[in-house]
């Protein structure tokens, strides 16, 4: 098998994602996973599409992420793992768009309005 890459996107987090056949190492940023994100649930949310295949032990994954903070970049690299697998087995669309993998998750930061402090909040009224 050759290398198999994609691309996903979450607020302004990228995530590149490279797929090898291998024995199940995470490399992100030339950095193992558990030095990347130190906390069990971003390892999880990046793990999710392949622990709904069974494959966690049977590809080799590597990761550039940039930009956002770390639950957009683990966000943006669920989707570009779940995109790679369909790439290698397009049999699997299925299941991974039923757990909701394959759809890119569009919101993103509103912009801050002149004559305001934030996007929507007011300035506090007085009356007097």
């Amino acid at each position: 098998m050759e290398v198999v890459n994609a691309l996903g996107r979450r607020k302004s987090a990228v995530a590149r994602v490279y797929i090898t056949e291998g024995s199940g190492k995470i490399t992100i940023n030339k950095r193992d996973i558990e030095d990347y994100f130190p906390s069990p649930l971003l390892r999880y949310v990046v793990k999710q599409p392949l622990e709904a295949l069974d494959a966690l032990e049977k590809y080799d994954i590597k990761l550039n992420i940039f930009g956002g903070g770390f639950t957009g970049q683990s966000q943006a690299a669920r989707l570009a793992i779940a995109r790679a697998l369909v790439l290698i087995n397009a049999e699997d669309k299925k299941l991974l768009r039923s757990k909701g993998f394959m759809t890119r998750d569009s919101r993103e930061v509103e912009r801050k309005k002149p004559g305001r402090p934030k996007a929507r909040r007011r300035f506090q009224f007085s009356k007097r």
